[in-house]
């Protein structure tokens, strides 16, 4: 082999890396704009009454599977054939990470829309407008925690890992207000509920992206985020949740 050989299948070797560095992000980005789109869809199904569109968000969540192996498929042999170090090892363990938190999120927007589909068979009921006051609130979390992968910026991760607070409270305050309008109006009781593990997913999404953003800070400063995670609310025994 010639050193002109060889300098070009380093060439070769680095540039092919770097596709694949590249390749890594691109499925995490696509993942993530897959289930902010996911939870949107949910959502309107919810506010619109809108049957048709809750159900192709269920049958959407497989897709989300799809790409979390391909995660899997290629960190995997990255590792194995790479065997990378310090920040390149960071961001290879980081996306496979994420990318299982993108997949729980895309679970959750699921349940969210299958209860839609039970909700839109019923009459509707006045807390439905509080449950999309909290989904707006995350699904601004969720767009910002993506943007902040997209662009490695920390300081807007930081800000998502602090909105956590604010999803929590809000999530409390649902809650209550769920319990006196079922004490209020018995009547409502079976919609209420659903309602109270459509607010439970949601606040769930947020908990996901909170992580997210948790992860990103490692992969990319390399020292996890400082202090105890902000958290409002203590309900969960409660209200339980979905997985």
């Amino acid at each position: 082999m010639t050193p002109e050989t060889g300098q070009t299948m380093t060439e070769h070797t680095v540039r092919s890396y770097d596709q694949e560095l590249a390749l890594l992000t691109t499925i995490i980005a696509r993942m993530g704009g897959l289930a902010e789109a996911q939870l949107a869809a949910a959502v309107q199904a919810l506010g619109k009454r809108d049957t048709e569109l809750g159900t192709r968000v269920v049958a959407a969540d497989a897709r989300l599977d799809e790409l979390e192996r391909e995660v899997q498929q290629l960190t995997v042999r990255m590792l194995a054939l790479r065997q990378p170090v310090a920040s390149d090892l960071r961001h290879i363990i980081a996306a496979l990470k994420i990318s299982n938190e993108i997949e729980r999120i895309g679970d959750y927007a699921a349940n969210v829309a299958k209860r839609a589909l039970v909700l839109n068979q019923m009459p509707a009921v006045e807390p439905v407008g509080a449950i999309l006051h909290l989904a707006r609130l995350v699904q601004e979390i969720i767009k910002d925690v993506f943007d902040a992968y997209i662009e490695r910026d920390i300081q807007k991760a930081i800000q998502v890992w602090i909105r956590d607070e604010e999803v929590d409270a809000m999530y409390t305050s649902l809650f209550r207000e769920l319990v006196t309008y079922m004490m209020e109006d018995p009547r409502t009781i079976t919609a209420c509920s659903h309602l109270m593990f459509m607010a439970k997913n949601i606040e769930r999404i947020g908990d996901h992206a909170t992580n997210i953003a948790e992860i990103l800070h490692f992969g990319v400063v390399g020292t996890a985020l400082k202090g105890s995670r902000p958290k409002g609310n203590d309900l969960d025994a409660q209200a339980g949740g979905e997985s």
